[in-house]
């Protein structure tokens, strides 16, 4: 009897190509782009069908929170989630501490292991499901399964996988080809026997983990001494992709076609092409007011984006950058976030909104010596006992009553007071009642960074 299947969601990624919503602070797969949930939610929902509970995480430290956050949004318990990496080193490093963790909880070696990508977009579930079915048959054979996506246009963006012999609902692997050109792109998809490779693989765990040992011996025998040892060596490990590390080199690899509306939402065209337009061709979200506007994409994030007589444009406005931009062009977004790079400026990283285990914040203003938030603090939740080198902070309960730790007195304010935080003064907000509690915090200082914060305990 084969084991129940486990999941692994890689939640690494801290890509820009949806800047300037995504940002390297909050990216793309924590963002809510296709509807009400985020692309890590739908991706939960997707797999708690096939796995029930039995699902883990690898992300690093500083997404933790949000990771926690939208999970017990949808009902997840974040319980044994989360897989912490000390820094991304790609997909390889990644999937080998899913790998140390399993083997250190015992796990079967015949347990299957569904590995997905937390960004991705699937519309038809049950065709989704039909094919990780396929796909267990093809493990039940000893086979390292990928998933191959059929292919509606001739895109040069993706590797693709060449089809081998058929096996009843999966088939061999005849090659994996790097990202082609426009012509070479064109032969494929017409041919039929290519399919994208879009990153999700499926394997029992003793058969991923021998690969590893054969085609990356020294990462497979840190995998094998356990999770604490491959941690302790992980920010020395090479970047490395399972694709190219693992999967192009093994004999023993499985393809099972994926037809089931699958995207990447890998720029600003993309969600345009995948989103519900109006009579004109506008995908409008958000407080938007399009007036004589033909197939634009027009995004909102709280105040009214108004647009009149304009065509085939990317309009995407937030609380601290708009970008605007031709359609067709959205892969000059990554030209943007150099240039942001280059002058070291805060909008490429820094998102203007964010959630947090205990609540959430946004961004109402920043300037030279001050920064000024809408903190929002859930009933019964405690932000961390820290204190500032660099900031002084002032709190205005706006709603709700605030417990205070601040040295070593403890205090409470109601709505309309306020209190004082300095520099160095350990400190500790809290939400004693039943109703949210919102505040207005005002920094001070002459550095602002979210690392000015030195937690004591949590």
């Amino acid at each position: 009897m084969r084991p129940p299947l486990q999941a692994v969601i890689l939640a690494g990624g801290g890509g820009t190509r949806l800047w300037p919503l995504s940002r390297e602070e909050v990216p793309k797969q924590f963002l809510a782009l296709s509807g009400k949930e985020s692309l890590l939610q739908g991706t939960f929902r997707r797999l708690m069908p096939l796995c029930g509970d039995r699902i883990r995480v690898v992300a690093g430290e500083r997404w933790d929170s949000q990771i926690l956050h939208q999970a017990r949004q949808i009902g997840l318990d974040g319980e044994g989630l989360l897989l912490t990496e000390p820094t991304g080193r790609n997909t390889a490093p990644a999937i080998a501490l899913a790998l140390a963790a399993s083997l250190d909880e015992g796990l079967d070696e015949t347990t299957p292991l569904l590995v997905c990508p937390s960004d991705h977009v699937i519309d038809d579930e049950r065709a989704f499901a039909d094919a990780v079915e396929a796909g267990l048959e093809a493990c039940d054979d000893g086979r390292l399964v990928t998933f191959g996506i059929v292919p509606d246009a001739a895109e040069t963006g993706f590797g693709y996988i060449r089809l081998g012999r058929a096996r009843g609902r999966w088939r061999e692997v005849s090659a994996f080809v790097e990202k082609p050109d426009a012509e070479r792109a064109r032969a494929y998809v017409d041919s039929g026997e290519y399919l994208w490779n879009g990153g999700i693989f499926l394997f029992r765990l003793g058969d991923m983990a021998a690969a590893f040992d054969r085609h990356l011996p020294e990462l497979g025998a840190l995998m094998r001494r356990g999770r604490e040892a491959l941690l302790a060596a992980f920010a020395g490990l090479p970047a490395l992709s399972v694709d190219v590390a693992v999967m192009e080199r093994a004999d023993n690899v499985a393809v099972v076609p994926l037809d089931a509306g699958w995207t990447d939402l890998g720029s600003w065209d993309a969600l345009y092409e995948h989103g519900d337009k109006d009579e004109r061709g506008n995908l409008l979200v958000g407080d938007v007011l399009a007036g004589e506007c033909r197939n634009c994409l027009i995004r909102g994030d709280g105040r009214l984006v108004a647009a009149s007589g304009v065509e085939d444009l990317l309009v995407v406005d937030t609380a601290d950058a708009l970008f605007i931009a031709p359609r067709g062009s959205s892969q000059k977004v990554r030209d943007i976030a150099e240039s942001l790079r280059a002058r070291g400026r805060r909008e490429l990283w820094q998102a203007p909104e964010s959630a947090r285990h205990w609540g959430d914040y946004r961004i109402l203003y920043e300037g030279d010596g001050v920064k000024i938030k809408r903190i929002r603090v859930l009933p019964g939740k405690s932000l961390s006992l820290q204190y500032h080198h660099h900031r002084s902070e002032h709190w205005i309960v706006v709603s709700g009553t605030a417990r205070v730790v601040q040295d070593d007195r403890e205090f409470f304010i109601h709505e309309g007071e306020s209190a004082f935080i300095g520099k160095h003064q350990l400190h500790r907000l809290s939400n004693p009642g039943r109703l949210p509690l919102e505040i207005i915090e005002v920094q001070n200082g002459p550095y602002l960074g979210e690392d000015d914060i030195v937690r004591v305990d949590r």
